[in-house]
């Protein structure tokens, strides 16, 4: 199934779920959590231009969000992520002792990125639509590193090639609660826009040994580089506080 097939499935089937959702619904005595964290798995869909040299991506994003009303329809939202887009894996020899000890060379391309700014949240029920818009950087890197045949921890590491840039972002999704109470936890459904502008960047096979003289050469493509982010993970509410037994709850942290 395509990425985007399956971003608008997942994003559709919970709507469904917003009649039945809202009989059963429940108020908390303490209101909505302070804030939230959370972690998704991510599915990147290049768009454009950039789909002409790239397949899909996948990696992982790490949120944070900060209501700034008591209903907590109006949120200040944080994103970090990453994204992996090719790899390359290899044996090699170990200089100096010719094969007797080998390691593995691998490389990896790899897209970075961080956001922040408004969301809005919309109650349908038990189930929460939202929409987002952010502004905040990309960084497009490409980087070997050796380690042993066994795996395990880099033995050396360098970044071969790297360029970043101004980005900005629209998104949109739905939570779904699994748990309630003071901590509660909700299925994270969403989408964004990620709109990274001209970029270069190296692809699998971009980068081209030179045994004879141990050195590279590098082929860098130059393009837009911008896609679709399709998010499925969890998030975690903050608590607000204890109740003070009178009716009142702590609203610090």
């Amino acid at each position: 199934m395509q990425p985007r097939v399956l971003g608008l499935a997942i994003l559709a089937f919970p709507a469904f779920l917003a009649p039945a959702a809202s009989l059963g619904a429940q108020s908390d005595p303490l209101g909505p959590p302070r804030g939230h964290v959370g972690i998704s798995f991510q599915v990147g869909e290049p768009t454009g231009e950039f789909s002409d040299f790239v397949d899909a991506a996948f990696g992982l994003e790490f949120h944070g969000r900060l209501g700034l009303d008591p209903r907590g329809i109006l949120s200040l939202r944080g994103d970090l992520g990453f994204l992996i887009y090719g790899h390359e894996s290899k044996r090699v020899c170990i200089g100096g002792v010719g094969c007797r000890v080998e390691a593995r060379l691998e490389t990896s391309n790899n897209i970075f990125y961080g956001s922040i700014g408004p969301e809005l949240g919309i109650p349908l029920g038990w189930v929460r639509a939202y929409g987002n818009a952010s502004l905040g950087f990309g960084y497009f890197n490409t980087s070997s590193s050796l380690k042993s045949t066994w795996g395990g921890d880099d033995i050396l590491s360098t970044e071969n090639f790297g360029d970043g840039s101004f980005s900005w972002g629209v998104g949109g999704g739905l939570e779904i609660p699994l748990s309630r109470g003071r901590t509660p936890v909700a299925l994270d459904l969403g989408v964004r826009y990620h709109r990274n502008g001209t970029m270069e960047y190296l692809r699998e096979g971009d980068i081209v040994d030179h045994p004879e003289d141990g050195s590279i050469t590098l082929y860098p493509i130059r393009s837009e580089a911008n896609f679709v982010g399709y998010r499925l993970g969890v998030s975690i509410g903050i608590p607000r506080g204890e109740d003070d037994g009178n009716g009142r709850s702590w609203q610090g942290w």
